[in-house]
């Protein structure tokens, strides 16, 4: 009879070094929106904005990266996430055709107000709380739920395996006639 009693001793824990209590996360993804540069001239003017990821998550093949994107790549990337993932992806910031109207007093979409409010939006739309199809209809933000919020866009796991967030993230050219996959883990 003495075989069948569980263990109740507690398990070894390894002490905690000054690395582990100070070191970096053991999973990070940082994305930041920023540096905006206005180029070209007429009809062919356009901005663009510096996205910069570091991350040591395994499933991406690079651990820092900073590539250029412009709005309509945002649009891009999130009809692609809209198709392929079972994410509900949060929406962007909205178009500005009221700006785009010729004889305005200002630069219109580029003015630099303009060009930051954007940006802002653009990185709160990278960063934003996003979740699943089948958690979509869940409340989150009711009292007493002890459930967490669901992870960011680009922080999605089902997100993360899509090659169309992998290559807006981290390749120079987005390959727009890609076939889409996913990515398998490193």
């Amino acid at each position: 009879m003495a075989e069948t009693v569980a263990d109740t001793r507690r398990l070894i824990t390894k002490p905690q070094n000054l690395n582990d209590a100070y070191g970096p996360p053991s999973n990070f993804l940082e994305i930041d929106v920023s540096n905006p540069q206005t180029v070209g001239v007429g009809r062919g003017r356009f901005t663009t904005y510096e996205i910069r990821v570091k991350t040591n998550l395994p499933i991406f093949k690079l651990k820092e990266s900073t590539v250029r994107r412009r709005y309509s790549d945002f649009e891009w990337l999130r009809s692609e996430l809209e198709r392929e993932s079972k994410v509900v992806v949060p929406p962007l910031p909205g178009k500005a055709f009221l700006r785009q109207l010729p004889f305005r007093g200002d630069d219109g979409i580029f003015d630099d107000n303009f060009i930051e409010e954007r940006k802002q939006g653009l990185e709160q739309f990278i960063n934003k709380q996003s979740c699943s199809v089948a958690q979509a209809g869940v409340q989150w933000c009711s009292l007493g739920s002890v459930k967490p919020p669901p992870p960011r866009v680009a922080g999605h796991p089902l997100a993360q395996n899509e090659r169309c967030l992998h290559m807006f993230l981290q390749d120079e050219i987005i390959d727009k006639s890609y076939t889409p996959s996913k990515i398998r883990h490193a």
